[in-house]
């Protein structure tokens, strides 16, 4: 159930014509009240011929017309609107049960409370099976006016409670971190332009295309207006930039002028201060290392990125709620950057994946943005990217994307944070289905190529050593070909197939995995393009971890692996 509370105004008669009338769309069937402040002597124009508009207006203004007469300032603000609207699937609710709803909803807002014969008068008008509309006017009988800070909050959480004790679909607890939902007037708007989407979603989406562009604000901004943005700023006396806001082309008012919506009208986090904080934390040119052993494609460079990211969001301690914070930003931006480098028929599902995945990226917790420079810079290195003609390194990101949005999702759900684990969980399905789409090719000629049947026979083993738990689905599962091929070429790189399957798994676990076949995959062939670990550096290592240190808090040294058969005995069982 969801329950809007609308911007004050002053024209009381003016939203009865509106609530009692046959609506924009001739949606207003049997319009008539359903409860109020005091059902005896309430005119209803909806079940009285002789009752008006007017004359109810005038009873619903009566507190209101009493004080302006008596003090000095008028009152100008004095309508409260607020739909309270079920969901589609919800069953059927009565005009009782809508009356006993609009009661709960009045009384968490402070407009009127059971029992407060002094309270603000209103009425809950019934004008189809599925919501009511509650008008107050906000002027107590004796000439106060109600405390209506953070109603929205309270009204939001009685809601949650409705739906409890009603049996309708539960709906996650807000946090004031979503954006504001489309008003009917802007969504009018698009439809009578033709537009697929109202101006603040296509300036939001516009927004984040460009944020992986950008290294600071201003750049940004310039960027935008390079485009199809409208931009204008305010900037102080020596100036530095305040603020920004944004408008449509063609999005113009009644007078022809263009509109223009603030950064935090857009959408929370696009405020000039938070666009500050995460775009100009340190350049990687700060850090001497920070391109050192950089990969050789920008595709591998941010999956080795997403390698950090899984570390750093499982992290404790002092600050890791921040760093975690910080580390989901970026990623948000990195899906975008990959959808804008990705094929063109995978754009629809990374662009919807980057476009829910907004949500997860804010929440109550400030985010420490230089901790995640190295995500974010590998971001921006993506966006003009070439792929080539081999896909499977843009297949291997989206894996490890989808392990990250996974990571992301169960992330926010320990901290209680329903509403981004649920923005991460829709985000890991359009992922899905753009790897799904992305690794057919691959995975078909991968199976085309399959092993030697003596090679297919000892690598099914190496399966059930490393990951006895799993065997079983993964060789069941029609992508095992296409893995074992995955597990030959390693091999023939001088990786060790059974070493590779524990490492994989121990990144990715598997009990949770869609086809744990392709996560491996995806795993094997992000690791395998390193070069295979020296057998003479691996003993020289082995025999240096035995040996004592003189080191404080030293670590414990990593027990020796157990010897592998050669590839002349592997042949051979």
């Amino acid at each position: 159930m969801i329950a809007a509370i609308k911007p004050a105004g002053a024209n009381t008669r003016g939203l009865l014509a509106y609530l009692y009338g046959p609506g924009r769309h001739d949606e207003h069937l049997d319009p008539h009240i359903v409860a109020g402040f005091a059902m005896l002597g309430m005119p209803d124009p909806g079940r009285d011929e002789h009752a008006t508009l007017t004359a109810l207006a005038r009873h619903l203004d009566a507190p209101v017309a009493l004080r302006n007469s008596e003090f000095g300032k008028r009152v100008t603000d004095h309508v409260w609107h607020c739909p309270v609207r079920a969901a589609p699937e919800d069953r059927f609710l009565s005009d009782a049960e809508w009356a006993e709803i609009a009661q709960r909803i009045v009384t968490a807002a402070g407009i009127a409370s059971e029992g407060d014969d002094l309270a603000c008068r209103w009425i809950a008008v019934r004008h189809a099976d599925d919501h009511i509309h509650i008008l107050a006017t906000t002027v107590r009988e004796d000439g106060r006016r109600p405390k209506l800070h953070d109603s929205g909050k309270r009204v939001g959480n009685q809601c949650r409670e409705i739906e409890k004790d009603y049996g309708l679909r539960r709906l996650n607890k807000g946090d004031c971190t979503a954006t504001r939902a489309p008003s009917q007037a802007e969504m009018h708007k698009a439809a009578r332009l033709g537009w697929q989407q109202t101006s603040r979603a296509w300036l939001q989406d516009c927004i984040r295309a460009a944020i992986p562009h950008a290294t600071t604000a201003e750049e940004l901004l310039a960027y935008l207006e390079a485009g199809d943005v409208m931009v204008k700023v305010r900037r102080g006396p020596s100036g530095d930039l305040l603020g920004y806001s944004v408008g449509r082309p063609g999005d113009l008012n009644s007078h022809g002028e263009q509109i223009y919506h603030p950064g935090g009208k857009v959408a929370p986090d696009l405020t000039l201060p938070k666009l500050k904080a995460r775009l100009e934390t340190r350049t990687p040119e700060e850090y001497p290392t920070a391109r050192r052993n950089r990969p050789a494609t920008p595709w591998q460079h941010a999956t080795e990125a997403l390698d950090t990211f899984s570390y750093e969001i499982g992290g404790t301690g002092e600050g890791a709620d921040a760093r975690g914070q910080a580390q989901i930003a970026a990623l948000g931006e990195l899906i975008e950057a990959t959808a804008q480098a990705a094929p063109a028929e995978l754009r629809a599902e990374l662009r919807a994946a980057a476009r829910t995945f907004a949500h997860a990226q804010r929440s109550q917790i400030r985010a420490e943005h230089d901790t995640a420079t190295g995500l974010r810079t590998a971001g921006r290195d993506l966006v003009n990217a070439s792929l080539g003609k081999d896909g499977s390194p843009l297949a291997v990101l989206l894996s490890a994307l989808i392990w990250s949005a996974i990571l992301t999702e169960r992330w926010h759900t320990a901290r209680h944070q329903a509403q981004q684990a649920a923005a991460a969980h829709q985000s890991v399905q359009h992922l899905q289905a753009a790897y799904d789409q992305a690794a057919a090719p691959q995975l078909a000629a991968l199976a085309r190529r399959q092993p030697s049947p003596g090679t297919y026979a000892a690598l099914a083993h190496d399966v059930r050593t490393a990951i006895p738990d799993h065997a079983g689905r993964i060789l069941a599962a029609p992508d095992w070909p296409a893995l074992a091929t995955v597990l030959a070429d390693a091999e023939a790189g001088g990786h060790r197939p059974a070493r590779l399957l524990k490492e994989a798994a121990e990144q990715r676990e598997l009990n949770t995995a869609r086809m744990p076949a392709r996560v491996l995959i995806g795993r094997i062939q992000h690791t395998a393009r390193n070069p295979a670990p020296n057998p003479r550096a691996e003993a020289a290592l082995l025999r240096s971890a035995h040996r004592p240190t003189t080191r404080q808090h030293a670590k414990e040294p990593t027990p020796p692996r157990p010897a592998l058969p050669s590839d002349s005995q592997r042949r051979h069982r």
